[in-house]
């Protein structure tokens, strides 16, 4: 091999090497980590052809100019071609660290052939064979890792059965239980198995497993599925003790302490939480994803200051800006700030908080009589986002409507629909603004159409239905659309509202008031109260219909429908 050139290859390695690691790390138990991808290879390369020779300076300096595709392409076409362990080694490292699973699984083999006393060649081959849906191969070498002492990823192996059916995951508890009467003690071996007999159902053997062995020679991963399956098992406090100990034990575990303060809120325990929560971010000060879920908790906790101190942090950093934008919006609006509110809710770009920022936006607006500014926002924004048009209409008709602006939403219906004459969506809520105008011909011809184009639209069906009981005559045929609504989704209180204020215009009231309480209970609205307090008042029951109307006004003091039942039935009681 000519001097200069060998030189120059290691040279062009190092540095290329430093370019790979610069790439995010991926996940350590199942992807190369940076150090592994600038790792001298375990065998050198040998005495090189010249073309090959060429393929992997080529290789190198791609890597340096971040051509990735060519520098991996040449290392496994190398690797194929000379068979080198050196060769294959790197080009595994590299293949692995990019996430192409099928060079990463050859390069493995061809490394782990031609160097099988190598460890982490073994372990290589194991995990990406895992990965292929190939368990027994991957088996074999994940044993010889454990023959070796080497450091085994058996959880991973067990991990990767979960994409399989349960006649593979049986086969390969019976070759854990045979690794196991080799090796008793293996930790890993023991863990991987109870993974397997959670994914099998079997959780009390799986937890029966974990428990054999001292929470103090268990790992992280341990602990953790210990505490699932105590908790999935009704055993809250189990699993939160723990937990508890496990932190105690290990303060500075960032997992065990996340783990034990997502148990804490899933149990309803959100101060004993954030205390948690607190700790985690005084350990880690630059995570911000930690500081985010500080902030949110401190928001759930109607802790408002403490809250906007950790959002705010975030603003600084530049880190989940529509998050932290979202939530300040609603921190300045509680607290009547609405000039704050408003600035923070129109930060917010497109995403998971972008529409219910612009309904935000949109209704603080309308609230303060600012009509055309609301809708200047709104048309600028469908403009500047037109995927979002559709829902940008419907949050500007359905606000407008709220705040008794029916004439102008049904303008923006009529926009809306002769860009979209087909959308259903739009369609339903041009309905809802035709009953609003009394217009109850165009509400039944477009709840009509939608319940010819989706049979089983329980919610056009319950619309249609209610609309006929409360405003016609037509009661036979509203009861059939709303047993119709009640059959496709028995449990949404709207319906079984519907379905008792249908019995009561049919004369039912047993099974009314039997319906109406059910509504009221799951869902104690303004409208549900009304009719219930209706049906109550008809009985003789009137103390009670006067106290839940009473407690509805309570929530909705503007409330129409109640003031207008009140006033009418207490006018014929006289």
């Amino acid at each position: 091999m000519n001097k200069p050139l060998a030189l120059a290859l290691s040279f062009l390695a190092l540095q290329g090497c430093q370019t790979f690691s610069a790439l995010t790390t991926p996940e350590p138990a199942a992807v190369s980590t940076p150090a592994e991808v600038a790792a001298t290879p375990e065998k050198h390369y040998r005495n090189f052809e010249r073309d090959t020779l060429y393929a992997l300076l080529v290789a190198e300096l791609a890597g340096q100019r971040n051509r990735f595709d060519i520098a991996l392409g040449n290392y496994v076409q190398q690797a194929h071609l000379t068979q080198d362990a050196g060769v294959a080694e790197r080009a595994y490292h590299i293949a692995d660290y990019l996430g192409a699973s099928q060079a990463a699984l050859d390069s493995a083999e061809i490394w782990v052939k031609q160097a099988p006393e190598s460890i982490a060649a073994q372990r290589a081959a194991a995990i990406q064979l895992a990965r292929a849906g190939k368990l027994d191969a991957s088996l074999v070498h994940m044993e010889k890792v454990l023959q070796g002492q080497g450091k085994t990823h058996f959880d991973f192996l067990a991990l990767s059965a979960a994409e399989t059916d349960s006649e593979t995951r049986q086969a390969l508890l019976k070759s854990f239980d045979r690794l196991l009467e080799k090796y008793p003690d293996n930790n890993q071996l023991v863990f991987a198995k109870a993974l397997l007999l959670h994914q099998e159902g079997d959780k009390q053997q799986a937890l029966a497993l974990l428990e054999s062995q001292p929470s103090q020679q268990q790992d992280t991963s341990a602990i953790v599925l210990r505490a699932q399956l105590l908790n999935e098992q009704k055993r809250s406090k189990a699993a939160r003790k723990l937990l508890a100990e496990a932190v105690t034990d290990k303060p500075d575990n960032k997992r065990l302490r996340l783990t034990y303060a997502r148990l804490l809120i899933e149990q309803g325990k959100e101060d004993a939480a954030r205390d948690e929560f607190v700790t985690l971010v005084e350990l880690h000060p630059a995570d911000n994803d930690l500081i985010l879920s500080l902030g949110l908790l401190e928001l759930q906790l109607n802790n408002l200051e403490a809250a906007r101190e950790q959002l705010n942090i975030l603003l600084n950093r530049g880190e989940h800006l529509d998050v932290a934008h979202f939530n300040l919006g609603n921190i300045a609006s509680e607290q009547k700030d609405n000039d704050a509110a408003i600035e923070h809710f129109s930060q917010v770009q497109p995403g998971n908080e972008y529409l219910p920022a612009q309904m935000r936006l949109a209704n603080l607006l309308l609230a303060s009589g600012r009509y055309q500014e609301a809708q200047g926002i709104l048309s600028q924004a469908r403009a500047a986002q037109p995927d979002y048009a559709i829902q940008l209409y419907l949050i500007e008709a359905e606000g407008l409507a709220e705040h008794n602006q029916v004439e102008q939403a049904w303008a923006v219906m009529a926009a809306a629909l002769s860009e979209n004459p087909d959308d259903l969506d739009l369609i339903y809520t041009r309905a809802m603004l035709a009953e609003k105008r009394g217009d109850l011909d165009q509400l039944e011809r477009d709840l009509r159409l939608i319940i010819e184009r989706e049979p089983n639209n329980a919610m056009a069906l319950n619309a249609l239905g209610y609309t006929l009981a409360d405003r016609t005559t037509r009661y036979q045929e509203a009861l059939e659309l709303i047993q119709a609504a009640h059959t496709l989704n028995s449990s949404d209180p709207a319906i079984v509202d519907s379905l008792g204020w249908v019995h009561y215009r049919l004369g039912q009231l047993d099974e009314a008031e039997r319906l109406l309480r059910q509504a009221y209970a799951e869902f104690p609205d303004h409208e549900v109260a009304a009719h219930l307090g209706e049906v109550l008042w008809q009985q003789g029951k009137r103390d009670e219909a006067q106290r839940i109307w009473q407690e509805a006004l309570k929530d909705k003091p503007a409330s129409p429908l109640l003031q207008e039942t009140m006033q009418r039935l207490q006018q014929t009681a006289h």
